[in-house]
């Protein structure tokens, strides 16, 4: 139905005389508007919009009466008579199996500082016996100006009784941010008036800017007014799948709606991000929790982000100075959130990062990956580090999953091992050319570690416990050599510095010169004993 149809526009006295048989007479009526998921093109709702039909005249704008009713303290009166043909139109679903998707009702600020409204409402319900998941209120922003204790304690109330609560024209006025914070409301209604003419530019900005807001609270956005596929792409771009306006329906008469009801498929409305665990979105985000007390000032180096599964970007959302510190090299806050993570990444780096975070969304536990990034900034210029990081999913909506992250710098811990893998293969190419071979006994415990030739060549454990008894019966030490061989163990245990000799070893009784040199504690406790065993060359058969 067309609500520009109108044969005549009434005065306020025409309308004031007609109110009380529009009541009664059903000249006052709802029509529905679908509510869509505009990446599923599934129905998640319907909004309840009051129209007048007079006999005579027409149909009336609401621009028109609405004014006179608020004006003349009638217009809660209609309010009531719109929850109630809703009711009366769930009721009429279920008893005939007509798919039933939740509907939205207005609820004016005259109905919230005049009358109990709640208590009405309810009281409509409870007579068509309509289940209070199907049934949404909404409070139009401009509603909390001026009375926000107030209005906090009705939402409080419909909570009790089960109602969900839409905040209506959000971005029309002023104070949005302050309202938004104070009133626990459940959905999020934009006002696209606020894009008129422009959807780039500082608009388009902000407007992503709230959709990404809502999403850490926890809270659906729908958009209201979409005209254009334009408009809803774009919004589906910044996140707001969650449309409704002329692009998908009109306002439409029950009967017409309830073949609109039949033609498109349903889902239900759900948050944009869901966070897991149990945990408290508002005490997640609020500064003065203790959760982000200890993310900012105990926990270790941490940020937490955003990654899509779909388009494979990361956005960091939050980070502690910690993090600042390890892994910004140079770079501040604003540079590192601003920056594109991925530019830090070469294509092995960014793989491996992606396998691990593909890891943890499907065990939902922590996984932990190592990758080196190429940092480049002004003032440091570009420099490599290695970061260890232990990620776990905290949160998912659709395709977008919260990641929550500690790192380590480990680009020294790296070089460092390099450096030693560098020097022991220096060392282990000396050791072949000059017959050596060189282990090391825990002179506490009694473990022997050998050298790499020792494992090769002897084909030795990497660790012998309790030694040199496997040794000794394995036949490396000869029996006679034995009993002198325990006693330089108990004389190394004991504080000797060294001792040295030429002991024949191996079944073949190839003689080697062994020798042992001890390393103490600061307080002269023998701790490890170092042995290495020369092969004996003999001069003659050189020559």
């Amino acid at each position: 139905m067309d609500n520009t149809l109108c044969e005549r526009r009434m005065s306020e006295a025409e309308l004031l005389s007609s109110f009380e048989d529009a009541v009664n007479y059903d000249h006052i009526f709802v029509c529905y508007q679908a509510q869509i998921n505009h990446s599923t093109g599934r129905m998640v709702g319907a909004e309840a919009l009051m129209r007048w039909k007079h006999p005579l005249y027409g149909l009336q704008y609401p621009s028109d009466f609405i004014p006179v009713l608020e004006k003349n303290n009638l217009i809660y009166k209609a309010d009531l008579h719109v929850f109630d043909m809703v009711c009366r139109f769930q009721k009429r679903c279920m008893e005939e199996g007509i798919a039933i998707v939740p509907i939205s009702v207005n609820m004016s600020r005259y109905d919230i500082y005049n009358h109990n409204y709640v208590e009405e409402i309810e009281a409509i319900r409870k007579k068509y016996d309509v289940p209070v998941k199907y049934l949404r209120i909404e409070i139009t922003e401009s509603s909390a100006i001026g009375g926000m204790e107030l209005v906090s304690s009705v939402l409080s109330k419909l909570h009790e009784y089960g109602y969900l609560v839409e905040m209506d024209d959000f971005g029309s006025g002023y104070s949005s941010l302050n309202i938004l914070k104070d009133l626990d409301v459940d959905i999020i209604k934009l006002d696209m008036k606020f894009m008129s003419g422009n959807m780039g530019g500082r608009g388009g900005t902000i407007l992503s800017s709230i959709v990404q807001m809502a999403k850490w609270l926890n809270t659906p956005v729908i958009a209201e007014g979409v005209e254009t596929m334009e408009i809803a792409d774009y919004l589906k771009s910044i996140g707001c799948n969650y449309i409704q306006g002329y692009l998908y329906s009109r306002p439409t008469p029950p009967e017409d709606f309830i073949s609109v009801i039949k033609e498109i498929n349903h889902e239900p409305l759900t948050p944009a991000m869901e966070l897991y665990n149990d945990m408290d979105t508002g005490k997640f985000w609020n500064p003065e929790s203790m959760e982000t007390l200890i993310f900012s000032n105990f926990a270790g180096p941490a940020c937490v982000f955003v990654y899509s599964t779909t388009d494979r970007t990361i956005e960091i959302l939050r980070m502690n100075k910690k993090y600042v510190k390890e892994v910004g090299n140079g770079r501040t806050e604003k540079e590192i959130i601003k920056a594109n993570p991925w530019d830090d990444h070469d294509e092995k780096s960014r793989k491996d990062y992606e396998d691990a975070l593909l890891r943890a969304i499907e065990s939902n536990d922590e996984e932990v990956v190592e990758n080196w990034r190429e940092i480049c900034t002004k003032i440091c210029g570009t420099d490599k580090i290695c970061i260890r990081s232990y990620i776990r999913v905290i949160g998912k909506g659709e395709d977008k999953y919260l990641f929550y992250a500690m790192v380590q710098n480990i680009t020294k811990e790296k070089k460092m091992l390099a450096e030693r893998d560098e020097k022991e293969l220096v060392l282990k190419n000396a050791f072949e050319h000059a017959n050596v071979y060189a282990w090391e006994v825990n002179l506490s415990t009694w473990d022997m570690r050998p050298c790499f030739r020792c494992m090769r060549d002897l084909q030795l454990p990497p660790v012998i416990h309790n030694y040199p008894e496997p040794v000794i019966e394995n036949g490396l030490f000869p029996p006679d050599y034995a009993d002198m061989y325990r006693d330089w163990m108990k004389q190394l245990a004991s504080g000797v510095e060294k001792l040295e000799a030429i002991i024949p070893l191996t079944v073949g009784r190839v003689p080697f010169h062994v020798r042992y040199t001890t390393e103490f504690d600061e307080t002269g406790k023998p701790l490890k004993a170092y042995g290495s065993a020369t092969l004996v060359v003999d001069d003659d058969k050189e020559k």
